[in-house]
């Protein structure tokens, strides 16, 4: 895909005639016969002259090598991806005993059931006799864990409060990128390896010097991003045109779609939860959140979308009519794209229009998306139909438009905040990397969250009262350490957990069961009200 849209918009540039294309220049003065029809191949520039156009531009060269450095660099990587493919594809064959035409009907269960089997027969970790489900997910999800807690923690520069804009989230795959490089991957990374920080990070006297060094990458690495910036850019505008200008004239409503963001994904998710896991319990929420979001409409905008697509519908009425009377008309200049941009002011128009057999019913809605993501901010609580809860709900479920901004817009901000919204914080990185990192023996440096340790890291507003001593700097946000034991203990069932663990499940377990048994009938209780029983209908 990268070397067709270099090698695609070379040609574009250099190789193709548009004097002659859009016919701006008579065909007597060109190669082409007059009173003959132009065919596309006409307009293509023969090779030696696409050549010497090539060679002409200094600077398009420049970017040719550059794209030729950075598509060997990525042909590099994904042969080195291709190699570790192919061994874990013999590892499932060879030492699983699962032949890759089986693979689709095991699911990660019973693959993991096989892997601590085998490490029982013959040990694949060394230091240890046995390995637990808890001991893989850590493996497996050792990064990931690190940046939901800092996530959790609001450590990571992804929040801002910006004049006339507000609360802003912004969190893009190239911020990503460059903060996994920062702390994980880089080589000024706190982690020496895959699997163990760099000895300096656990001691408290290192702190600063460290802090000083993570700090000087950010603005090293922020100054990389800002030289190559223009080439990023230039990149994402051309992946971006090519991936989405066909969808938006087939469909122009696709980008008034939803779809979780970023920050989301980390925001809603457990620790030690796998990606399919974290997907498919995403996924389910979808259909929820939407009508939950499409449940808000303003009235006066509401007026002026009927009014705006009833103008617009008309115009491109009489224009479909007047191409099925003749299609010549389709030979006048501009008609097509007069067509095209009235289709897609209709379709935006009619987004806005709310549906009139809707009903309002937000609180219960919320709790349908609460149900399947788990994690929504307390103060939302009772106030599920106010305006500030649906703007901080979008920064959770944004519309496609608004992705597709944030990535164009990232190679322009993300240089700013590793220059200027890291630094601050690199010792406060630093502190949460020496004060939450535990050694397990045969499975590395993990993030001590990731544990479950409901005793170091539990919160007693959820329920662990009793059952935890920690601190509330220890403590993580919004139960995620309580919910997400419950999440694994279910996905996992022969997983034994550690007894404070242990005690705080059958904790749960009993209080769950007192409720239901004094809990009132479900039937009677739903059929007290018209409102109640609506919601009983399957797309109300």
């Amino acid at each position: 895909q990268f070397l067709f849209v270099v090698t695609f918009s070379t040609f574009l540039l250099c190789c193709v005639d548009y004097d002659v294309l859009f016919a701006t220049r008579p065909l007597n003065q060109s190669h082409v016969p007059e009173h003959t029809k132009v065919t596309l191949p006409d307009a293509v520039l023969p090779a030696p002259q696409c050549a010497r156009r090539l060679r002409g531009s200094g600077w398009l060269l420049f970017l040719l090598v550059l794209a030729s450095m950075v598509w060997l660099c990525r042909l590099v990587t994904a042969l080195r991806r291709l190699v570790g493919y192919w061994e874990i594809r013999s590892f499932y064959i060879r030492a699983l005993g699962i032949p890759a035409d089986e693979l689709c009907n095991h699911s990660w269960q019973s693959v993991q059931a096989r892997l601590l089997a085998l490490q029982r027969r013959q040990p694949l970790c060394v230091p240890r006799r046995e390995l637990t489900e808890l001991d893989i997910h850590h493996r497996i999800l050792r990064f990931r864990n690190y940046t939901v807690a800092m996530v959790n923690k609001s450590l990571l520069p992804v929040r801002f409060h910006l004049p006339l804009l507000g609360p802003v989230v912004f969190l893009t795959r190239g911020l990503q990128f460059n903060l996994e490089l920062l702390l994980f991957r880089g080589p000024a990374a706190l982690f020496q390896n895959t699997w163990s920080l760099r000895p300096q990070v656990k001691r408290a006297g290192a702190r600063r010097g460290l802090a000083r060094g993570l700090a000087r990458a950010a603005v090293l690495l922020g100054v990389a991003n800002l030289a190559l910036c223009p080439c990023v850019l230039g990149w994402r505008l051309l992946l971006a045109f090519f991936s989405y200008a066909e969808g938006l004239k087939r469909a122009p409503g696709s980008l008034g779609a939803r779809r979780w963001s970023l920050y989301a994904r980390h925001y809603l998710r457990h620790f030690n939860e796998l990606g399919h896991e974290l997907q498919a319990r995403l996924s389910r929420g979808h259909a929820p959140a939407t009508k939950y979001m499409d449940s808000f409409s303003s009235p006066l905008l509401a007026v002026l979308a009927q009014h705006v697509g009833f103008f617009a519908g008309s115009v491109l009425a009489v224009l479909i009519v007047l191409t099925v009377y003749d299609e010549d008309v389709l030979t006048v200049q501009h008609i097509l794209t007069a067509i095209t941009l009235l289709g897609l002011v209709v379709t935006v128009a009619r987004s806005f229009i709310p549906d009139e057999h809707s009903v309002w019913c937000p609180e219960q809605l919320l709790q349908r998306v609460l149900a399947h993501v788990h994690y929504l901010p307390e103060h939302w609580q009772g106030r599920a139909g106010r305006a500030e809860t649906r703007a901080e709900m979008a920064q959770l479920f944004q519309y496609k438009a608004v992705f597709i901004l944030e990535e164009l817009l990232s190679p322009l901000v993300t240089p700013l905040i590793l220059i200027f919204a890291f630094p601050p914080r690199a010792l406060d990185i630093v502190d949460f990397f020496r004060n939450f990192t535990v050694e397990v023996a045969g499975v590395g440096d993990i993030c001590s969250f990731a544990q479950l340790d409901v005793r170091h890291h539990g919160n007693p507003q959820w329920l662990s009262g009793g059952h935890t001593e920690a601190s509330p700097e220890r403590q993580a946000e919004h139960g995620k350490t309580e919910l997400s034991l419950m999440r694994f203990a279910l996905s996992n069932p022969r997983w034994r957990p550690p007894p404070p663990a242990r005690r705080f499940l059958g904790h749960l377990h009993a209080q769950v069961t007192r409720d239901a048994a004094t809990a009132p009938p479900a039937r009677p209780l739903l059929a007290e009200g018209p409102l109640a029983a609506s919601l009983l209908s399957e797309d109300s």
